[in-house]
């Protein structure tokens, strides 16, 4: 078969176009899932290996952290050649073969592109560091200094320091709102756009389904280079940056959130859309305006199909006044866009961890997640109930963690490997010595534990995703009435002409309430949704949900 025949029957996947509304998308960190070979790190046909697993789910798609060639200091952020697999991980006949997999199992494939910036050691940059005469010697953000030879503005780094770096060759800084070896590139030269939408078209090509967009509003910077104003310490929050880090003492309205963002992402969504089917979510990095952003970034034909911010990311307990709260406000800033949640991810602790849950707990916020208006990520292991681990100071590997600690351990504790048998000492993740420890306490909670354990969380997570399935008020429908209730958080969701109600007790506290008014049939009793008594009144128990059908 030849290669169009291939991208034409992977195409054939797509019957909804919109399949991305109200999707469930599960996160893939390549490191840490499969090793197929033994040398300790995860691998595309270790990924390829376990899809099987993963479509049992019942998710809809899969998203890939960064698997691109690179020097691997910011893990496969620092990108050094988008068109090439980084030989950890495999080659391109590898890839095609896990989105050959991935389709025939039903599952979408989205892959991580990090377009904001570079590696210090892609060709591109290697061609302008040298000199201001080369031929994209404009390609990334340059300045001179100021005249006592000190960075051109106070902009700040994510990951410490300042977030300029003096290149002697050029006698000019470069700028990197990350790592020094991750130098930003200029947006506003419409030469680097047209090259990173050709990277686009090449994953296109080859069948992906989508992209997550890494750090969708850090593309463009300030023309002008201004200085960015101090921000009041009462409305400073560590949403994104530890609290230990300077960078939350800014309100970085100049170092990214630039207007002309809106243009590049109308080429970029003109692109996906002459792919049927293809569809993008885009991390929106903002501590004050995250919300607010992503309705910019979503609303309409011109814009990503998603974004997700970091409401629900954030170390804060997610009380029911909270959900509400952030639920209200995406009503008033992102009504005609849509959100992608999550509770756990790559970057941040694992919330069984960063909430303190219990079991019951991590089932009333899987449900609870899986109710909400918006599409769904969900991080390996989430599915698993895993806590954060326990990486030593001498096992670090992130130069984040490495940097803060110990007021700030870094990522490593939720990157650590996936397990999938409890009796292996490296829980079925590698025949090697895994790059980071596998978690002792992460055993017990094996795939394979689970599966032979139908209390386990494992199913609970299957049996949600399938109740949003079965009912498209829960995937793609409209909400009102969202409520908080005491500890309990109630909605209504509707689609065409079906009708859901959703209560979730978000505490261990028995809490009563009424349905709205209607006739309704109890759904989700597999979950543990309980049926209206005989006064008419829902009773929860403690971290119990309520989830009816209108008839």
């Amino acid at each position: 078969m030849n290669k169009q025949a291939e991208f034409d029957m992977a195409r054939t996947l797509v019957t909804d176009e919109d399949w991305w509304r109200g999707a469930v998308i599960y996160q893939i960190y390549p490191r840490s899932f499969q090793d197929s070979n033994g040398d300790g790190i995860g691998d595309l046909n270790g990924i390829t290996s376990r899809l099987p697993y993963v479509a049992s789910l019942g998710v809809d798609a899969i998203w890939i952290s960064p698997f691109f060639t690179s020097p691997m200091k910011d893990f496969g952020y620092d990108v050094s050649d988008y068109r090439g697999v980084d030989p950890m991980f495999g080659t391109l006949a590898d890839f095609d073969a896990l989105v050959e997999t991935a389709h025939a199992l039903g599952l979408r494939v989205m892959i991580d592109l990090v377009l904001s910036h570079t590696s210090d050691e892609h060709p591109w940059f290697l061609d302008c560091a040298h000199s201001r005469d080369s031929e994209k010697c404009d390609w990334y953000v340059w300045s001179d200094p100021k005249p006592d030879g000190t960075p051109p503005n106070n902009w700040l780094s994510i990951f410490g320091g300042s977030a300029w770096t003096w290149e002697p060759r050029r006698e000019q800084y470069y700028l990197h709102n990350f790592l020094k070896t991750q130098p930003d590139l200029n947006f506003h030269n419409p030469d680097v756009q047209d090259a990173l939408l050709d990277v686009t078209r090449f994953w296109l090509d080859r069948g992906v389904d989508g992209f997550r967009l890494d750090t969708i509003n850090f593309y463009y910077a300030d023309k002008q280079l201004r200085d960015n104003p101090a921000l009041p310490k009462e409305q400073r929050n560590a949403t994104i940056a530890p609290s230990v880090n300077p960078y939350n003492h800014q309100e970085h309205v100049y170092s990214k959130n630039q207007p002309e963002n809106l243009a590049f992402l109308a080429r970029f969504r003109a692109l996906l859309d002459e792919y049927p089917g293809s569809a993008a979510v885009g991390e929106v990095g903002d501590a004050q305006r995250g919300l607010e952003i992503m309705g910019e970034y979503t609303a309409g034909d011109e814009r990503v199909q998603m974004c997700y911010a970091f409401e629900f990311l954030a170390k804060d307990p997610l009380t029911a006044t909270r959900v509400v709260e952030v639920l209200n406000k995406v009503d008033e800033v992102a009504s005609d866009g849509w959100a992608c949640w999550a509770f756990s991810n790559h970057d941040v602790i694992r919330h069984a961890s960063r909430w303190e849950l219990s079991d019951a707990a991590m089932r009333a916020y899987a449900t609870l997640i899986l109710c909400l208006r918006g599409s769904v990520c969900l991080y390996q292991g989430e599915e698993l109930g895993l806590h954060e681990a326990d990486v030593a100071f001498e096992d670090l590997q992130d130069p984040y963690g490495i940097e803060f600690w110990p007021e700030f351990k870094g990522r490593d504790g939720c990157r650590t490997p996936m397990v999938w048998e409890p009796s292996n000492s490296h829980g079925g993740f590698t025949a090697g010595d895994p790059w980071l420890p596998v978690s002792r306490d992460h055993l017990h909670s094996a795939v394979a534990s689970q599966e032979d354990d139908p209390a386990a969380l494992l199913h609970h997570y299957r049996r949600a995703i399938a109740l949003r399935n079965t009912h498209k008020a829960l995937s793609k429908g409209s909400h009102d009435g969202v409520t908080a209730m005491g500890d309990v958080v109630h909605f209504t969701r509707h689609h065409d002409d079906q009708t859901v109600f959703c209560a979730i007790n978000l505490s261990d506290e028995p809490a009563t309430l009424d349905l709205p008014e209607g006739s309704w049939v109890t759904i989700g009793s597999e979950l543990g949704s309980t049926a209206p008594g005989p006064d008419g009144h829902v009773h929860l128990g403690g971290w119990q949900v309520a989830i009816a059908l209108k008839t």
